[in-house]
């Protein structure tokens, strides 16, 4: 007889980061990501996905551009996070800590 399933996950009420810091270092690790992978990785819905995309967006954290059929997201590491306590930070910071191999955790200034 196999043994049973492992139980479920148990899904916390809290997190560290937010939906938008997840949706952000999955655009950083992946810059032709598709908004139904962002989702599925982050645990939230497409259209959630979307809004927080746009979010980014018009805070100027990434750039959207259209490359044949798909959508290519560009980082801009260098904007400072938007709370107090973290705002002498910039992003390129959390993508260097949490997604070091990242094409846009680069170290080069510009």
């Amino acid at each position: 007889m196999p043994p049973p399933p492992p139980p479920p996950r148990k899904r916390h009420s809290w997190t560290f980061l937010t939906n938008h810091g997840h949706v952000l270092l999955s655009v950083a690790t992946d810059p032709g990501i598709r908004v139904t992978e962002i989702a599925e990785r982050v645990g939230i819905t497409p259209r959630a996905a979307l809004q927080i995309l746009k979010d980014l967006e018009n805070e100027g954290y990434l750039h959207r551009s259209r490359v044949g059929r798909r959508t290519h997201y560009t980082l801009e590491p260098h904007q400072h996070f938007r709370h107090p306590s973290t705002s002498a930070h910039e992003i390129d910071e959390l993508i260097l800590l949490l997604a070091p191999h990242a094409p846009s955790a680069s170290t080069e200034d510009d």
